[in-house]
């Protein structure tokens, strides 16, 4: 017999769902679909980041200081989905203003956590 207010029991209860999203990289025209739930992927940029999904699928996007917002090189442009990525911190912003084609939809790729769909350009 049950108790009136007891739970239910771990094989009853539904499981978390899965946040999978689609990131398309320019100009390789390149998309590939993660999983929030396995980041992180490495151990270069913050964990989710653009710079952690491409050094996991083998999209070549520079990253001289390994990823800790040291450098620009891992700048990219958002096409799509720029509300689909996390907040861009002071320490991103003052490294942004050194990198070379800025735009408004500029961001750095190993800051940038995916949150939703994005489509990015690496610039050339």
């Amino acid at each position: 017999m049950t108790e009136p207010n007891s739970k239910p029991s771990s094989a009853t209860q539904t499981p978390a769902a899965v946040k999978r999203y689609k990131v398309t990289f320019l100009p390789q025209n390149v998309t590939v679909e993660v999983d929030e739930t396995a980041y992180p992927y490495g151990d270069h940029g913050l964990p989710g980041s653009l710079l952690d999904i491409a050094l996991k699928h083998n999209i070549r996007l520079e990253h001289n200081c390994g990823g800790n917002c040291a450098c620009t090189t891992c700048h990219v442009i958002v096409k799509e989905g720029m509300d689909h990525l996390s907040t861009m911190q002071p320490d991103e912003e003052d490294r942004l203003d050194m990198a070379e084609g800025l735009t408004l939809a500029s961001r750095l790729g190993c800051q940038a956590v995916v949150r939703g769909d994005v489509v990015v350009e690496i610039p050339e």
